[in-house]
């Protein structure tokens, strides 16, 4: 049966077609010609695999997300970021950086992070400059953090696949996200000055105060979030519901910025991003029943301790797979194929599930910044205007850092730990 599977799978990916179908077409490929199970078996898994509360959460985070970007929300995160940051050297790609980690806070998606900001980031980065390459990249950097800082739609599914508390996956991811994003600053300012951007003039302490009274609102979205679930007020799933009834009040009555014929383009937005998900999740679920029916993570597992008895060594390979694998997979697919095959080796490590659940999720995060499958790239140079070869090698020292700060939390996971140690008890 693994043979088919594989097989047949490979045969779909050369096709070109696209992964969710490639996984769903594999299943039942091998349903029917190596085994003698029913085919109704691929309905059922269909069924179960999206039977799930904590994926509620998911369609809600889409719906807010889309709220507060129609809402006015990035350009007000983009004033706020430029009013702190906007005076130093490189200021306009810092504040990409920094703005892009506010809007985290609120979509749950590297994507949809990378376009509401990059919208507003990128054509201001290149009016005052700055090449269009590295506008492109520091923005597809910065966008990639959004699914690091909680709320995170693939913690939702590493958190579902696993058996591991969501709650604690969005406590985890957030210091690994304030130190990528501290990190991608850093290279953004010892590039641009090498560069030569020019920087703009102190706006002043008012000009932060103002800005940050037009952002307050959208600001309070991950505090409510996080603190809602910290304090044990609602879980992941309620916390999403609650999001999308705040984007809908703040955007009606607050900035005032959203019509009653808006909401048909957006909840049209939010459900096919969920829909698109939910089919991956769902076509996802029978190819990792048939690989747990094969024994595939108990033996790949087995495998894996042999090559080396040091947990270290092993925790290595593991992440060099996860980057791999992240240049030519979507995240979902990843998380939901992949979750099942490690998380037995790393808990027979004695590796928290916590833990490998966040530098997992960053890993496959990186995975956004690289061909053929760079979705937050591909993202950035459309609204750029260039050409996916003009941005390669503006990307790379932030690859660096972002790999530099995955071995970093990797190794010392308190790092990822100490928040939901202190208050998941």
């Amino acid at each position: 049966m693994t043979a088919i599977l594989f097989l047949s799978l490979l045969v779909c990916f050369v096709l070109g077609m696209p992964i969710a179908f490639s996984l769903g077409v594999a299943s039942v490929t091998t349903l029917q010609f190596g085994s003698n199970l029913p085919l109704t078996l691929a309905a059922q898994r269909l069924f179960t695999g999206t039977d799930s509360f904590p994926l509620m959460a998911i369609p809600f985070f889409m719906l807010a997300g889309e709220l507060m970007e129609s809402g006015g929300i990035s350009r007000r995160l983009f004033d706020f970021a430029h009013a702190i940051v906007g005076f130093v050297y490189g200021g306009l790609a810092m504040v990409a950086v920094v703005a892009a980690m506010f809007f985290a806070g609120i979509s749950g998606a590297a994507a949809a992070d990378t376009a509401a900001v990059g919208a507003v980031s990128i054509p201001a980065m290149i009016r005052k400059g700055y090449k269009k390459g590295f506008a492109a990249a520091v923005q597809a950097a910065g966008g990639s953090i959004g699914v690091i800082i909680p709320p995170s739609i693939p913690m939702i599914i590493f958190g579902v696949v696993g058996g591991v508390s969501i709650g604690k996956m969005f406590m985890g991811g957030f210091i690994p996200g304030l130190l990528i994003g501290g990190g991608l600053m850093a290279t953004s300012y010892f590039l641009a000055k090498r560069a030569g951007y020019e920087k703009d003039a102190f706006m002043g302490f008012r000009a932060i105060l103002r800005t940050f009274w037009g952002a307050l609102w959208a600001l309070l979205m991950p505090v409510i979030i996080l603190g809602g679930i910290l304090g044990g007020i609602f879980t992941p799933t309620e916390a999403a519901v609650v999001a999308a009834l705040y984007g809908l009040v703040i955007g009606f009555l607050v900035y005032r910025e959203l019509r009653l014929r808006d909401l048909p383009r957006i909840f049209a937005r939010a459900a096919i991003a969920t829909s698109t998900v939910m089919l991956l999740i769902a076509t996802a679920n029978i190819f990792g029943w048939i690989l747990t029916a094969e024994r595939v993570p108990q033996n790949v597992a087995a495998y894996l301790v042999t090559l080396s008895s040091s947990r270290y060594v092993l925790y290595g390979l593991i992440l060099i797979c996860l980057l791999i694998v992240g240049t030519f997979m979507e995240t979902s697919a990843s998380l939901i194929i992949l979750t099942p095959v490690f998380l037995p080796v790393v808990e027979k490590l004695g590796i928290d599930p916590v833990h490998f659940g966040v530098v997992m999720v960053t890993a496959l995060a990186i995975g956004m910044l690289t061909p053929p499958l760079g979705i937050c790239l591909f993202i950035s140079c459309n609204i750029a205007h260039i050409q996916l070869s003009e941005i390669i090698r503006y990307i790379t020292p932030f690859l660096v850092i972002m790999i530099a700060m995955l071995v970093l939390i990797t190794y010392v996971p308190d790092l990822v730990m100490v928040i939901p140690n202190t208050f998941a008890k």
